[in-house]
């Protein structure tokens, strides 16, 4: 094993008798609540997941999404998608809105209580006549069905969007309850690809309830820095697999 890969590995392990804030994204929180097993097995043992493949039409589709939306942010104008949905606000225009959308870096704030500097990078923010801002995700799909936030696996952006929220609020920052997700559906009902896919773009309210995530912080703290490597999740598809493999010595 080379040793680019060893530093690799080991450069995001947590070290219980450390007194370096370390740094929790929002990704991991998800992982912890997915399967605490895998998320241990990352941060202390430097063993990620296998990756899964890129969204790379998704991540172009977020790209011109902001793109879009910066062009009215510059004028100080709502966005027609807005107006259509009758959403009283404009996108909100801040010196550190660039960063609070990098990947790595985003909206940051450290939990004293447990030394985790949480972060996660936000798609975009807006503001409405209050002052309040106003949480706003993109997401990109393709399907025939009506687009909706009650399917299983979508449960994962509403609390991806009360970590935002969380993170906002611990900023300093008037934050509404309800953030927005503009989902775009490319459509495949056309003759013919001619170059272009085409997308209906709904825009969907969300009431977020963030009180879950100071519990979920401190949860993951201890599982960190406890010595024993706790049990997964029943559903862990990962954790099966490894099991399944190290039980049936297929190796």
């Amino acid at each position: 094993m080379s040793k680019y890969y060893n530093a690799k590995r080991t450069r995001y392990i947590f070290e219980p008798d450390s007194k370096k804030p370390f740094k929790v994204s929002r990704t991991k929180l998800e992982l912890f609540l997915d399967c605490p097993r895998c998320f241990y097995i990352d941060l202390r043992r430097g063993v990620k997941r296998p990756p899964g493949y890129p969204f790379t039409l998704n991540a172009a589709v977020d790209t011109l999404l902001k793109k879009e939306f910066d062009i009215h942010r510059a004028k100080g104008e709502p966005h027609p998608l807005m107006e259509n949905y009758n959403i009283e606000a404009v996108p909100f225009q801040h010196d550190d809105l660039d960063i609070w959308r990098e990947n790595f870096v985003g909206v940051q704030f450290l939990h004293e209580p447990t030394n985790l500097l949480i972060f996660g990078a936000v798609d975009d923010v807006w503001q409405n006549k209050k002052g309040e801002l106003i949480v706003v995700d993109y997401k990109a799909t393709s399907t025939t069905k009506k687009v909706s936030l009650d399917d299983e696996y979508r449960q994962a952006y509403k609390r991806q969007m009360e970590v935002y929220q969380w993170l906002l609020r611990q900023n300093g920052h008037k934050v509404n309850d309800t953030g927005y997700f503009v989902y775009c559906n490319g459509r495949a009902d056309a003759e013919a690809f001619d170059s272009h896919l085409e997308f209906d773009v709904d825009v969907l309210p969300y009431k977020g309830d963030a009180k879950w995530v100071e519990s979920c912080i401190t949860d993951a703290h201890q599982c960190l820095i406890g010595d024993n490597i706790p049990n997964s999740d029943d559903d862990c598809d990962y954790c099966a697999y490894t099991d399944a493999i190290a039980g049936e010595n297929y190796i």
